[in-house]
């Protein structure tokens, strides 16, 4: 059965580099087709008048929702997240792990790929691959992830026992100064991972050395890694003062306070930084206390703790993420970089997503002026809302 074109109808479009206070988008096959004033008596019409509409978002960090933990997750749990996410506004996003056995990696791998088999025919956030973090990271640095589960790189089978997916993208957060870590970096991206730099001590030698073996990103930037001092520039600086390099941020906050967020992202360029969640399983839950990856983690006022007092990720969403860059004065324009163009091109898949462009996907997401989502749609198909 071919599925019936969609018709937006007055939406005040959010494209790069630019805004349309008024035009109309016609989507085709879950692919936009048109974008202006049109008339189609064919499609499906919806008026977005009133709505301001972006890209919908790419989360490439997030570690699960609604009481789902990535790291022990079913294929019915990763569609729960899924519809969840979809309902914040996350057309596509990467299950994250922590450390853990092999063993918990291949129960999820599968399940991952199960998912990935059908989810194109769900209106769910579309799981583009997998975040494995902190596999190989510094102890010193390890913030809530667990050091006994961490690797050693001394040949190509440490990274061969990371199970991988059938297809998708693969991405790591490591530490280069671990033992090896250059040489690592480098197997992997014969193997076509993406590297990010996280959770690290590392000097500016180390880190120049992994820029040249294709490290560029860094993971939460500011979070488990050096800061900037006048006398010793620190991961922090040494990223800021490269022009080669990208990171990605949580912005919720918390983790970093809000005058820093901006201070970040204006000394980098919105253009070079993607917003993440850096969510866990609590979110959406509400305040509480929680049992994850092995340890009590309380929830109270929108910020996590650990048994060891450290920050066990976040309680945010996406939506959370873009509502907090407004109201630090970031133009529509540019928190759509940073929540959607920026993840995709990332992760190498900005000829199809991360835009409202003719030609590519028909992910989208809808704001009411209070900052509701009012209409999420993936890949031409209508979200229909969260239950759980």
């Amino acid at each position: 059965m071919t599925e019936q074109p969609i018709l937006l109808r007055n939406a005040a479009a959010t494209m790069l580099g630019r805004a349309k206070q008024r035009t109309d988008i016609l989507i085709e096959k879950g692919i936009v087709v048109e974008i202006s004033d049109l008339q189609n008596t064919d499609a499906n019409i919806i008026d977005a008048g009133g709505l301001q509409l972006f890209a919908g978002f790419i989360d490439i960090h997030n570690h699960g929702a609604v009481g789902v933990d990535v790291n022990s997750a079913s294929a019915a749990d990763l569609r729960k997240v899924g519809k969840f996410l979809a309902n914040q506004g996350v057309t596509a996003w990467l299950p994250t792990f922590v450390p853990d056995t092999d063993g918990n990696y291949r129960k999820v791998i599968a399940a991952i790929d199960e998912v990935m088999e059908t989810q194109a025919a769900e209106p769910n956030a579309q799981i583009l691959g997998v975040h494995y973090e902190g596999v190989f990271a510094n102890e010193k640095m390890c913030g809530a992830l667990r050091p006994q589960f961490f690797k050693t790189f001394r040949n190509a089978n440490e990274i061969e026992s990371l199970p991988r997916l059938k297809s998708g993208i693969h991405l790591t957060t490591l530490a280069p100064e671990v033992e090896n870590g250059i040489e690592l970096i480098k197997e992997l991206k014969k193997r076509n991972w993406i590297v990010s730099i996280g959770h690290t001590k590392a000097d500016v030698k180390t880190l120049d050395e992994a820029l040249a073996a294709g490290s560029t990103h860094l993971t939460h930037f500011f979070n488990a890694m050096t800061g900037l001092h006048h006398r010793s520039v620190g991961v922090v600086g040494w990223a800021l003062t490269r022009k080669e390099t990208t990171f990605d941020i949580i912005a919720d906050g918390v983790h970093v306070a809000p005058q820093m967020l901006k201070f970040g992202v204006q000394s980098k360029g919105a253009d070079k930084v993607s917003l993440i969640s850096d969510s866990v399983a609590p979110t959406g839950l509400g305040d509480g206390d929680f049992q994850l990856w092995g340890e009590k983690v309380s929830v109270a006022d929108g910020q996590t703790q650990n048994e060891r007092g450290s920050i066990a990720g976040s309680v945010i969403t996406m939506r959370d993420a873009v509502k907090q860059m407004r109201e630090l004065g970031f133009s529509d324009s540019e928190i759509s970089r940073m929540a959607s163009a920026n993840p995709a091109k990332l992760l190498g898949i900005e000829k199809t997503h991360g835009a409202i462009e003719v030609g590519k996907r028909a992910d989208l997401v809808a704001f009411d002026e209070k900052g509701n989502v009012r209409l999420t749609i993936i890949g031409g198909k209508i979200q229909t809302g969260w239950t759980g």
